[in-house]
């Protein structure tokens, strides 16, 4: 290279021109940590607002969620395809979500569909009136309501040989019923096999003695009765309900097996069921009140 470029290549810079430039100690700002602690705090106070606007969109979201389901099965119920009822409800959680989110998604205000107000719905108006009346009458020393109003219902949703099991346990009192489980060494980690093995629909009579379990399901389901897992003092009905085929049979699935014993009993609101509408006069041999 010529010499007459020399003059171009800058000198190299001494190391002591980066700590001429370096400023010293002493020129940082005092208060560096007051603004440390400001900073901190507002990050706390951040981080409060971000928990409260969490928990604010948590129960939007499960409230919003709430009313889109209403609206599809509602639309389900009157008639309309699953198609249909899916596009509802896309419509509903983009509506939601544009309406918390405060944007405008241009629909002219006179096409808009106003959100429903269930407080003027004439159904919950009329739930309500009711029950003002029932709290008037709760209050009232002259009204005396015999029966309770269910009962009619609830005869509607009986089969014959479902009273036959009540008027059993109205009779002869709690009856044994118990579940045959896996034996093992680890606590609380048996297996189920059969579960409430029963001799119910036998002694009661029943015709269809294979449908016992509907039965005590649907007893369960209207409030007549109960199983319990408060076990019978006669351990020899015990004896008897273990040494049948059924129970036999559920044992044997499995190489070590044991029964927890139960009791199928009558609630008291079946007591007075029974009591009310299964008198001699309707065919049955329970005595009345």
């Amino acid at each position: 290279m010529s010499r007459e470029h020399d003059h171009d290549v800058p000198p190299p810079v001494p190391p002591e021109a980066f700590d001429r430039a370096r400023p010293p100690r002493e020129d940082v700002p005092s208060d560096v940590d007051e603004r440390a602690a400001e900073l901190v705090e507002g990050g706390i106070g951040l981080a409060r607002l971000a928990l409260g606007s969490a928990w604010r969109t948590s129960r939007w979201g499960l409230s919003t969620s709430m009313h889109i389901a209403e609206r599809v099965v509602g639309a389900l119920a009157a008639g309309e395809s699953v198609t249909q009822a899916a596009n509802q409800a896309a419509t509903g959680a983009r509506d939601a979500l544009l309406e918390f989110a405060g944007v405008d998604d241009g629909t002219p205000p006179d096409e808009r569909q106003p959100r429903r107000d269930r407080r003027h719905d004439p159904d919950v108006h009329e739930l309500r009136r009711r029950g003002a009346e029932l709290l008037r009458r709760s209050s009232d020393v002259n009204d005396d309501e015999e029966t309770h109003p269910a009962y009619a219902r609830i005869l509607d949703s009986l089969l014959p040989d479902e009273a036959r099991i009540l008027r059993l346990l109205a009779l002869e009192g709690p009856q044994p019923s118990v579940d045959v489980r896996s034996a093992s060494a680890v606590p609380n980690n048996s297996e189920l096999v059969e579960a409430g093995l029963t001799m119910v629909g036998e002694l009661a009579g029943c015709k269809h003695m294979e449908r016992t379990r509907q039965y005590l399901n649907n007893l369960t389901r209207l409030g007549l009765i109960q199983v319990s897992r408060e076990p019978l003092r006669d351990h020899g009905a015990y004896q008897v309900l273990e040494a049948q085929p059924e129970v036999i049979a559920a044992m044997e699935q499995t190489k070590r097996a044991r029964t927890v014993r139960r009791s199928i009993r009558m609630t008291p609101f079946g007591e007075d069921f029974v009591a009310t509408c299964l008198t001699p006069e309707t065919g049955g041999d329970v005595p009345p009140r």
